[in-house]
C-alpha cells in the first residue's frame, strides 16, 4: 500500500508532535517565540499559495498530481519555473510553519524524515515517468530549474 504524499507530511507532522509531547524541547524567550510564530505564518502562507496553485494549473491542463497516474501535460510555467516541485515544497513549507508557529522542534526533525524520502524515493520515480513522457523537453527543463528551489 502506497501513502499518499500529503499523508507521508501530515504523518511526518503528527509524529513530530506526539514526540514534542514525550521529549518536549521548547524556546524560553517569549521575544524569540512571537519572531519565529511570525515567521511561521509566513511559511504557511507561502505553503499553501504553492500547494494550491499548482492543483489549479494542472486542473487548467487537464492532467494528473497523481504520481502514479501518467501526466498528460508539461507544465514549466507559474511556480515551476523556480522549482520542478513546488507542490512538495509547499507541503514542507506550510507544516514547517505549523511546527514553527506552535514551536514544535520535533516536527521539524520529522519533517526532514518525509523530505529525505520524498527526494530520494517518489520523485526519482515521477522524474524517471516524466522522461519516458516528455523526453528531451523535460530534460532540458531540469537543467534550467533545481529539483526543489
Amino acid at each position: 500500500m502506497r501513502i499518499p504524499i500529503p499523508w507521508e507530511y501530515t504523518i511526518g507532522y503528527l509524529v513530530g508532535v506526539g514526540a514534542q509531547f514525550i521529549v518536549p524541547i521548547g524556546v524560553s524567550s517569549a521575544a524569540l517565540i512571537l519572531l519565529i510564530r511570525v515567521l511561521g505564518v509566513l511559511l504557511v502562507a507561502f505553503g499553501a499559495v504553492l500547494m494550491i496553485l499548482p492543483q489549479s494549473i494542472f486542473r487548467k491542463y487537464h492532467t494528473t498530481t497523481v504520481p502514479s497516474e501518467t501526466t498528460t501535460a508539461f507544465v514549466n510555467w507559474g511556480p515551476y519555473r523556480f522549482s520542478r516541485n513546488p507542490m512538495y515544497l509547499g507541503l514542507f513549507l506550510f507544516f514547517a510553519g505549523l511546527s514553527v508557529i506552535f514551536v514544535l522542534v520535533w516536527s521539524i526533525i520529522a519533517l526532514f524524515v518525509v523530505v529525505y524520502h520524498v527526494n530520494s524515493m517518489v520523485i526519482p520515480m515521477e522524474e524517471e515517468q516524466l522522461r519516458k513522457n516528455f523526453g528531451e523537453a523535460y530534460e532540458q527543463y531540469c537543467r534550467r530549474v533545481r529539483r526543489w528551489i
